[in-house]
């Protein structure tokens, strides 16, 4: 995802490095200006394991192991989508507060592999996935810091905190009345990020474009405990975005 993300960012930037003509940046000359944005968002969890991770799960109710000894617990990155605003505040000729409100699509998954089985003379090895759904309210707050304008063209690097919380209906959450094996790994309905990001700024005739690069990790456990196969062995989720984003102002 990052090869393909900078492979655009140079489709994109590269005709600007010839272009002759050199068009006005009324809208950074303003206190406030808006815009809108489009993003394509890879997400997968950083995962902290209990140091008894790889035990069996024993259901209490049932007296039993209702799965296999644990042989690893991975995550890998989900692709997501969003879309939002932008409100740009000018602090002064090289620096901007950005607010950039959006809505996100970012499904994210958990795979749990077990120690291989003998069966019918073949030896397999049983992996569980599970999806956290979520639907993201996105409010992030940053401090963009940019160079000077060079022939309609000016880079910027971007450091700030988001607050995030999910909107996800409840009925795809709710596993009260799933078998313990069936049970649905769940997040934290709200949470903060830190983010930083690299992007530029392009100079149009009528607007600017900007395609940016961003990562972002939730500060916190965005784990919620749960006494089921999936949420047991874990000690601590964190959630990590790579963010592709295209903004028009």
């Amino acid at each position: 995802m990052i090869r393909s993300a900078y492979v655009c960012l140079a489709v994109i930037v590269l005709p600007f490095a010839a272009a002759a003509q050199n068009w006005d940046n009324e809208q950074d000359n303003q206190f406030v200006h808006f815009g809108f944005m489009f993003q394509y968002i890879s997400s997968e969890f950083k995962i902290q394991k209990k140091t008894s991770w790889r035990d069996p799960y024993f259901d209490a109710d049932l007296g039993m192991n209702v799965t296999d000894s644990l042989y690893s617990i991975s995550s890998k990155s989900k692709p997501g989508f969003g879309l939002g605003f932008v409100s740009d505040f000018r602090l002064g000729g090289n620096a901007d507060l950005r607010f950039t409100p959006g809505l996100a699509f970012t499904d994210r998954i958990v795979n749990y592999e077990y120690a291989p089985r003998l069966s019918n003379n073949t030896l397999t090895v049983p992996v569980t996935g599970r999806v956290v759904q979520a639907t993201m309210i996105d409010l992030p707050v940053g401090i963009k810091i940019k160079s000077d304008i060079r022939h309609n063209f000016r880079g910027y690097l971007l450091l700030g905190a988001k607050y995030s919380t999910n909107i996800v209906s409840k009925k795809k959450t709710d596993d009260a009345g799933f078998a313990t094996v069936d049970k649905l790994l769940k997040n934290k309905k709200n949470y903060f990020s830190y983010e930083a990001g690299i992007g530029f700024d392009l100079y149009f005739e009528f607007f600017k474009m900007s395609p940016e690069l961003k990562f972002s990790q939730s500060m916190h456990n965005v784990l919620k405990p749960d006494m089921q196969p999936y949420a047991y062995p874990l000690n601590r989720l964190f959630l990590r975005n790579l963010q592709f984003s295209l903004f028009f102002e």
